[in-house]
């Protein structure tokens, strides 16, 4: 099955609360005939389109294809939750990489998030950005965890803006008795993920990037210069970046061993009034917990609950994506239950067996990174910009991504499907239990 078409129509947003509310760009043009050009990006989600953005502004010719709309995929699809750190902890990264690299890895985190602030600054992007993430802890004892991992962070990284939060300060915060304890980031925060992509997109079309929408990239040609082929183009690039992280299907056999797609849901609600909102999240933080399928939440502009939860692991969604999602979010919120479900829809990110993103040169000129695992909104972003400076001559950055662990699934592309559901299984007993 085609993982770009098994759940969505050719050229068509799904019918999420983000697209009802998007600010659209007008259609770009299918790619034609022969293109010249200095680099060729492949995918037009956050990681594409900063990098063809990065890339213009040093004066690089950059055509980008995408093979739906500019921002289709899980940049316009996700939690809209801008995090700090890398998708593993600090402790786990220092035992991993050793503590030299996971302080470098903590800092490139810190800029990922400053990169967001200062492109939606720079470009006027109106994605209504707000500060503040909430990990919310749905065992008590987990509690105490969540509390040294904060000193953790203030004591050895220097990182003022987490703090602990007790059993009354974040039921106070988050309305729900299903939490104990966790901490805040404020130095984390939430946005419209589409309407940041759009930004992004406008921002690129401006320098001077040449966008092509609905023109599937079929072929990639290693060489000097590479050839990428549509059905209806084929463009020669002194450079190729392969940013489809999810929807990269088997076009990349070296990245399809080791980024997978797994589907993620999210339902908006109803507009809620401002009393039932402020019962629900009273500073208008995002919140993710704890559980090893994350629930994440929030409250839209409009002051709907946008929830996320549930994950599939077959290239089908589910028939009835509002009745999956609705299962967890009542679970944290039963005062929910008389609320009507406006908008239910899913998505595909990629992830890896370490959950680390996964960058790697695929030939000198051709240069890839993905599997974001769920915490891609500002790595993504920044992974653009990394793989502008790489292509320009500055690799430490990428090297230092590149450089850690993403092991290979374990039974390639055909026993990865059965080997992940089994473990997935597995973990979602454990949370329940």
């Amino acid at each position: 099955m085609d993982i770009l078409t098994a759940n969505d129509r050719q050229g068509t947003y799904p019918p999420s609360w983000y697209a009802a509310t998007a600010k659209p760009l007008p259609e770009f043009p299918k790619a034609q005939g022969q293109i010249e050009c200095d680099i060729c990006v492949v995918g037009g989600g956050y990681t594409g389109l900063s990098a063809a953005l990065h890339l213009s502004e040093r004066g690089y010719d950059v055509t980008l294809l995408e093979a739906h709309r500019l921002g289709f995929g899980a940049s316009g699809r996700n939690g809209g939750q801008v995090g700090t750190g890398q998708r593993l902890d600090q402790d786990e990264l220092e035992t991993l990489v050793g503590p030299a690299r996971a302080r470098a890895l903590w800092d490139l985190s810190l800029n990922s998030v400053a990169l967001v602030r200062e492109l939606i600054q720079r470009h006027s992007i109106d994605c209504a950005f707000t500060p503040g993430i909430i990990h919310a802890d749905h065992r008590a004892r987990f509690v105490p965890h969540s509390h040294a991992y904060a000193e953790k962070l203030q004591r050895d990284y220097g990182y003022e803006q987490i703090r602990a939060l007790d059993l009354k300060e974040i039921r106070t915060l988050v309305g729900s008795t299903d939490y104990h304890g966790g901490t805040l980031d404020m130095g984390a925060g939430h946005l419209h993920p589409l309407n940041y992509a759009l930004g992004l997109a406008r921002a690129a079309k401006a320098s001077g990037v040449r966008l092509y929408e609905n023109s599937r990239v079929t072929d990639i040609t290693h060489g000097t210069p590479a050839t990428v082929t549509t059905d209806t183009a084929t463009i020669r690039a002194r450079h190729v970046v392969v940013a489809g992280n999810g929807y990269l299907g088997n076009l990349i056999k070296p990245v399809t061993r080791r980024v997978m797609p797994i589907n993620n849901f999210i339902a908006a609600t109803e507009p809620l009034s401002e009393e039932v909102a402020n019962d629900l999240i009273r500073e208008n933080h995002a919140v993710a917990d704890s559980r090893f399928v994350i629930n994440y939440f929030r409250l839209s502009e409009d002051r709907r609950m946008l929830f996320g939860g549930g994950e599939s692991y077959g290239y089908r969604f589910p028939r009835d994506i509002a009745a999956l999602v609705r299962k967890p979010m009542l679970k944290v919120y039963p005062q929910l239950k008389d609320t009507q479900v406006d908008y239910a829809w899913g998505g595909t990110l990629g992830i890896t067996m370490s959950r680390m993103p996964h960058f790697s040169r695929l030939s000198g000129n051709i240069l890839s990174a993905g599997g974001f695992s769920g915490h891609g909104v500002a790595m993504a972003t920044l992974a653009g910009q990394m793989l502008a400076e790489a292509i320009a001559g500055q690799a430490e950055r990428f090297d230092l991504m590149s450089e850690v662990p993403t092991p290979a699934f374990p039974g390639g592309a055909t026993l990865r499907w059965p080997l992940l559901v089994l473990a997935m299984t597995w973990f979602s007993l454990r949370d329940r239990l």
